[in-house]
């Protein structure tokens, strides 16, 4: 999903840094409000940013000028909500650009509107949509962390597809070309980041309930006593 280094057309570049820099900066109002009220949020704020670095740091060739590979913003989009994955995204595509080569300053701006915004917020409203309708909530966060992925790269699609119509198809052309080839590969790795996250958020229930359901993860939060119990308790 990384668009490379100098690819995109300036003004293409100015543009999606614009439309991404105003969710970041929300983000970081709200992380910094996290960590001040709730240090103990930290260790676990660590975890999902490193779960994003490691998973999106893991690319396979795909449409010339970018790659595939999972996005790892599922599980801190569940935990933390989209504003706080806009920060932790935003910061390990800084990352990713300076140390691993991988994506590009020039085009921080736009992947970082698809992989740590645009992907949360569609994962999160799949999520949420999932659970209030009374679906199982491993297979809401399934749902989460599948479309997170894949929406990431419809978005990316569409700013190659902006940047490089295609001659014949113009756009649309464009958008049916490298959606295409994205595709091949994409959808296989959306799936196996659901399961990964759906694991993942299992371990993190046995280790850290407590933290999980002050987080408002249903799975975990504390059951309520049953009349017996409290009969006994007296």
């Amino acid at each position: 999903m990384h668009i490379a280094e100098g690819y995109l057309p300036p003004v293409h570049a100015v543009a999606w840094s614009a439309a991404a820099a105003p969710f970041v900066v929300h983000g970081v109002r709200v992380l910094t409000r996290e960590v001040r009220e709730n240090p103990e949020s930290t260790l676990l704020l660590g975890a999902s940013g490193a779960f994003t670095f490691v998973l999106s740091a893991l690319k396979i060739p795909s449409v010339t000028g970018s790659c595939s590979h999972p996005t790892g913003t599922g599980l801190g989009t569940i935990l933390f909500r989209p504003p706080v994955m806009a920060v932790l995204g935003t910061i390990t595509l800084l990352f990713q650009a300076l140390l691993l080569a991988h994506g590009g300053l020039t085009t921080l701006g736009a992947n970082a509107f698809s992989l740590a915004v645009a992907g949360p917020w569609a994962g999160w409203a799949a999520y949420r949509l999932l659970h209030r309708a009374g679906t199982p909530l491993m297979a809401a966060v399934f749902a989460g962390a599948f479309v997170a992925d894949l929406s990431t790269y419809c978005v990316t699609t569409v700013q190659l597809a902006l940047a490089f119509p295609d001659p014949a198809g113009g756009f649309l052309g464009a958008v049916a070309k490298f959606g295409g080839i994205f595709a091949v590969t994409q959808i296989p790795l959306a799936v196996s980041e659901g399961l990964l996250t759906v694991l993942v958020l299992r371990l993190l229930a046995q280790s850290s309930p407590g933290e999980l359901a002050r987080l408002g993860v249903p799975a975990v939060a504390p059951a309520p006593a049953s009349r017996s119990g409290e009969a006994a308790a007296r």
